[in-house]
Order: C-alpha cells, then sequence, then structure tokens
C-alpha cells in the first residue's frame, strides 16, 4: 500500500514538473499580450491545450520589416562605412556613428559589435590591413556617440585576444567589439539585477564578496564577513535577510576597484565611476528563511537569477526549490560550481553528471553549457537572451580559478526585461527605512513609467484599503541622488509627511489621481499546481507571494471539485488580513509546507453569483 502511493507522488511530482516550463512560458505569453492590449482568449478547462486563434503572433516575421527590401533602398553598405578610404571619409563617418548609436539604443546604451561580418553572419573578408582600418572607423565613429570600444576577441588577426578560427579554410579577419556609452547623468547608468540562490553553505555570500570587493577567500569565510547585515549572520555564517551588493564596469569593461588593497569602494564612487552596475541580492539557502528567499526573488524583479552549487554537495536541499522558482518566474538561470578547489573529482564528475539531468529534464528543459575558455564566455553571453541555454562555470574563491571568465560574462550580459516607460508609473515597496533627518524611505522597483522629485503621489493601500497622499521628498539610485526614475529602475524615494509604521512591504506608490485606486480582497488566477500530497478543495490556506506581497491566502472557489498535482485549473483567492493592490496579468506563487503553486491573475473581484463551478453545490458537497 505504501510503495502504491510512494509510485503515485513521484508520478504526480514528475506530471507537476514537466508542466512547469510550459506554463511559466504560456504566462509570459500572456503577460506580453497585456503589456500589447490584446484580448486576452479564455483559459482552457483542463490540460495544457492553451492554443488559440489570439496567441499566434508570428514575431519571427517581423524580421522583414528590419531587411529593407524596398527596390529603391538607399541604405549604406556596412562594408563601404567601415572601408571608406576616400576623400570624403570624413563625410560618412557620422553615417556609421548613426549605426552604432541605433544599436546602443536598442542595447540601453551598450551594444556587441560583430567586426567584419555582416548583419546577417557573411563574412566580409576582411584582410589584416583592412580589418585595422575598420577598428579605427568604429573607434572613431564610437567616440561621435561618447562611446569606448573594448576588442573582446578576434579571429585571424593576432594579439592579445586572438581565439582562433574554427574553420581553418577562412582566413577573413573577424572579432567582437564591446561599445559602451558613457553615461550623462547617474540615471542613465545600464543596470541589471542578478538574484543569488542556491543551498546553505553553496557559498554564495563568499562568491559575491571576492567578485565585488576583489581579493580572494582564505577558505574560512574572510570574503564574505563584510556582506552580513547582522550579527547573528557573522557569527553562523549564514545569511539570513535580503543582502544587496553592487558591482560597477566602466566603458571599458574594467571593473570599478579601489586602488588602495584592502579599501572598500562605496556605493556612490561605485556608481558615479560606472557606465553598468550590477545589483545581486544576496538570499537566504537555509530551509527556515524560504519565505525570505522568495520575498527577495519576487520582489527584486531580477533580470538573471545566479544559481550557486557546491561542488562537493551536488542540487541537494533548498537549490532545487530556488531552481523550480526561478524557472516558474521566468528568469534565465546561470550556474556556478564552487569549492572545485577542495572537491576530489570523481564527486565533481557526479554534480556535473547531476546538474546536467536536472537541467535537461522536462520540467527544466534547458541546454547546460559548460564555460572553460574566454572565447566560450564570449559566445555564450551574446546569446544568453535564449532562455533555453544555461552557462555553467566552475570556480576556485580560494585560488580564483575561473573567476576572470565570471566577470568577463557579467560584463558583457545583456540587458534582459521588459519594461513600459509610457504606461501610468507604478512602484512597488520591497523595503522600508527611517533615515535621520530624511525621514522615511522606501525602496523597490519601478514596474512602470516614469517619476521625478517633488511629484505628488500616492502610498498604499493600508489595513482598511486606504492610500494616503504624499510627496516625494529626493529620489536616489545606489546612493545617488537622482532627479527621476524610471521603468526597470530600482530606486529609494524618501516621502514628506509619511512616518515609517505607516508603511509596509507589498505597498504600491502610484500617481495621484483624481479616483483612489481600486484595491482587491478577492481575485480569480489560472494556476498551475506543482506538488502536493494529496488534493486541494476550497477552504485551504496558503501564503501566497505577488511581486512584494507576501500574504496567506484562502481558496474561496475552484472550476472544479478538487485539484492535484499537474492540474492546471482556476481558481478564486481571497487575502485574509487586508486587501491589496493587484493587476490583471501579475504572476502569483503560492506555497504551504511542500505544497507548491504559481498562476497568474486572471480578473479582480469575485461574484459570488457567478460560481466557477457552478456544479459544486448540487450534490450536497461544500
Amino acid at each position: 500500500m505504501t510503495a502504491g502511493i510512494q509510485k503515485q507522488t513521484a508520478h504526480e511530482r514528475r506530471k507537476g514538473e514537466s508542466a512547469l516550463s510550459e506554463f511559466a512560458d504560456y504566462v509570459e505569453k500572456q503577460q506580453a499580450k497585456g503589456r500589447g492590449k490584446s484580448v486576452a482568449a479564455a483559459p482552457s478547462d483542463s490540460g495544457y491545450s492553451t492554443q488559440s486563434t489570439q496567441y499566434e503572433d508570428h514575431a519571427e516575421l517581423d524580421i522583414l520589416d528590419s531587411l529593407d527590401l524596398a527596390d529603391t533602398s538607399t541604405h549604406a553598405k556596412l562594408k563601404e562605412l567601415l572601408l571608406d578610404a576616400s576623400e570624403g571619409a570624413e563625410v560618412t563617418l557620422p553615417q556609421l556613428g548613426n549605426v552604432l548609436a541605433k544599436r546602443m539604443l536598442e542595447g540601453h546604451g551598450e551594444t556587441l559589435f560583430d567586426l567584419g561580418q555582416e548583419d546577417n553572419g557573411e563574412s566580409l573578408g576582411f584582410s589584416k590591413e583592412q580589418w585595422d582600418i575598420a577598428l579605427d572607423r568604429v573607434r572613431r565613429a564610437a567616440n561621435i556617440n561618447q562611446a569606448e570600444c573594448r576588442v573582446l576577441m578576434t579571429r585571424n588577426v593576432g594579439g592579445e585576444e586572438e581565439v582562433g578560427s574554427p574553420n581553418e579554410k577562412d582566413k577573413s579577419c573577424t572579432g567582437k567589439v564591446m561599445i559602451r556609452q558613457a553615461p550623462e547623468t547617474p540615471e542613465d547608468v545600464i543596470e541589471t539585477r542578478i538574484a543569488v540562490v542556491g543551498n546553505v553553505d553553496a557559498g554564495k555570500s563568499t562568491m559575491l564578496g571576492v567578485l565585488v570587493k576583489g581579493g580572494l577567500d582564505d577558505g574560512r569565510g574572510k570574503a564574505r564577513v563584510n556582506l552580513f547585515r547582522h550579527k547573528h549572520e557573522v557569527e553562523s555564517g549564514r545569511t539570513s535577510s535580503v543582502g544587496m551588493e553592487i558591482m560597477g564596469f566602466d566603458t571599458k569593461g574594467e571593473i570599478i576597484a579601489s586602488n588602495v588593497p584592502g579599501r572598500k569602494l562605496s556605493w556612490e564612487e561605485i556608481g558615479k565611476r560606472s557606465a553598468k552596475v550590477i545589483s545581486f541580492t544576496d538570499l537566504a539557502g537555509h530551509e527556515r528563511y524560504l519565505r525570505t528567499t522568495v520575498f527577495g526573488l519576487l520582489s527584486s524583479s531580477p533580470n538573471y537569477c545566479l544559481l550557486m552549487v557546491a561542488a562537493n554537495n551536488g542540487l541537494i536541499g533548498m537549490s532545487k526549490e530556488h531552481l523550480g522558482i526561478a524557472l516558474a518566474l521566468n528568469v534565465p538561470v546561470m550556474v556556478v560550481i564552487t569549492k572545485i578547489d577542495i572537491c576530489p573529482p570523481q564527486i565533481l564528475q557526479q554534480t556535473i553528471t547531476q546538474l546536467t539531468r536536472i537541467l535537461k529534464s522536462p520540467g527544466a528543459r534547458k541546454i547546460p553549457i559548460f564555460i572553460k575558455n574566454r572565447e566560450e564566455t564570449i559566445e555564450t553571453a551574446t546569446q544568453f537572451i535564449s532562455q533555453r541555454i544555461c552557462p555553467v562555470f566552475q570556480v576556485s574563491n580560494v585560488t580564483g580559478e575561473s573567476l576572470d571568465l565570471v566577470r568577463t560574462f557579467l560584463n558583457i550580459l545583456p540587458h534582459h526585461g521588459n519594461y513600459d516607460a509610457e504606461a501610468p508609473f507604478e512602484f512597488h515597496v520591497n523595503d522600508t527605512f527611517s533615515v535621520p533627518f530624511v525621514g522615511t524611505v522606501v525602496s523597490g522597483v519601478v514596474k512602470s513609467g516614469v517619476i521625478h522629485a517633488g511629484d505628488a503621489v500616492l502610498i498604499g493601500p493600508d489595513s482598511l484599503g486606504q492610500f494616503t497622499t504624499t510627496n516625494i521628498r529626493s529620489i536616489e539610485r545606489k546612493r545617488i541622488p537622482v532627479p527621476v526614475c524610471s521603468a526597470g529602475q530600482s530606486a529609494s524615494f524618501a516621502l514628506k509627511r509619511v512616518r515609517r509604521k505607516e508603511v509596509r512591504k507589498g505597498m504600491v506608490v502610484l500617481p495621484k489621481l483624481d479616483h483612489p485606486p481600486r484595491v482587491y480582497r478577492e481575485f480569480i488566477a489560472e494556476v498551475l499546481i506543482l506538488s502536493h500530497a494529496t488534493t486541494i478543495k476550497t477552504k485551504y490556506q496558503a501564503m501566497l507571494h505577488v511581486g512584494p506581497i507576501s500574504q496567506t491566502c484562502a481558496i474561496i472557489d475552484i472550476d472544479r471539485a478538487f485539484i492535484r498535482t499537474g492540474d492546471r485549473a482556476t481558481v478564486a483567492f481571497r487575502f485574509v488580513q487586508r486587501p491589496e493592490y493587484l493587476s490583471v496579468g501579475d504572476r502569483i506563487l503560492f506555497r504551504e509546507g511542500r505544497t507548491k503553486g504559481l498562476g497568474i491573475v486572471k480578473e479582480l473581484g469575485y461574484n459570488k453569483d457567478k460560481p466557477l463551478n457552478p456544479d459544486l453545490g448540487k450534490d450536497g458537497s461544500s
């Protein structure tokens, strides 16, 4: 009997896992549709058939618009712009500058330029002399746009960046050049947010300490001490809170670090000298702090997720849980295997085999790429926009092995995320502070729109669902005062006339409107149950996470009698404590013990007169 139950439970778990990646993709498409203001089709009642004629967006055909297929094309050939040595060469230089400016705009201030290749990947057949001319032209064109160039790798050119040609017959000179614009103001700095997750003792805080501070670890926790926020964290060596660290790169891709050994730069110094900033959210690995970790993952809106795995332990405990949450949120994942200096080769091989199996499983559907050299680092970073690939690094924080590859990867990591600066302003609070001589400060991520210092805003909802009118006294990004903040950026706002006890995590800041914003205690969502030991019925309660909101919710209606692992269903939820501000299309994650589920908000409010399952009460069941 027991064996039968275990077999059934394992089968249902696999069923839930295999549906995870598919459902995460579905949620992503629904959110994209919401951004496009199109009408979402009614979700299917069961199974996984989500196909509808309304979802057929042939994005792959958009490329036809950019190919310039008109008969009377005035488009100057890229090769001509790169090799123009005529008397009018100075005239065509601004044209090349415009090409680079357009690409940098698309890349949020940076671009990776394939010098020696056409846009479609065909070789331009450059000789060494032509390559030198073209590189000089690109550098001068970049200077027009206040940008710097850095050659990342070359083929058939020679020098430090040479990686060799994969095809012996191809003798043409090609290479990849990083072009990055110098930010005019601190608010123009490129920002990439990375959530760092993994099991306890995987080396998360140590890895960040080494990456950010520059020195190496001594194997006894030297590198992680500066990252801890609480005394008990220093004593136990375990993170229990959401830590924040930043790492800056200048326009040439060099790490912003102190010239004095052992001196740590302040956030202000890093922010003012950087053209690109990587914000790391250091999350707790212990099971006891799972709620804190889930809150950190959802509230920080990470662009990428960095999963740390100890070589001598493998993917154990909470690391699988963290990987599952990252997959559910459709955040691109990269893996770093740490402690390779103390791990026997056969144990390391077991860890690699296990990691490969999990990443290739139906639930994850990732293609692991084990990065061993500079060429693989650069090629993988440029293709990392693809959700399917998963780069894997093997590093030692004591010997420093492969850490330079991780730094190179982070430097050229492309900006990822969809943010709408044209939409109405919306800011989610994920932390609150009381700062002497400043007052109440809230920090979080701007979900959409633009805000200026001095603007009148509303913050709420409180326990009664009310919003408070206030003004933004000042705005800071990475502890640097800025006059304006826009969608996709993390920031802190100092608020006027608001006490700290009146604000909490999970609140939203909205522009002041004629009508107060609507808040909801009840909502309807389409959910996927990832794991549950038995069946879920109405009156079931679980901890629900929506962005920075964490609150207990009760299920008040389901579109069928019960749901179990692997099922997709439409469910009505009710917040137990207080109403919250929600939007259609928000991702939700709920958990209680071993139970996990994810979903997407489909409808705000709930009408008792229109139950999701009208037949439920007819057989006498509740």
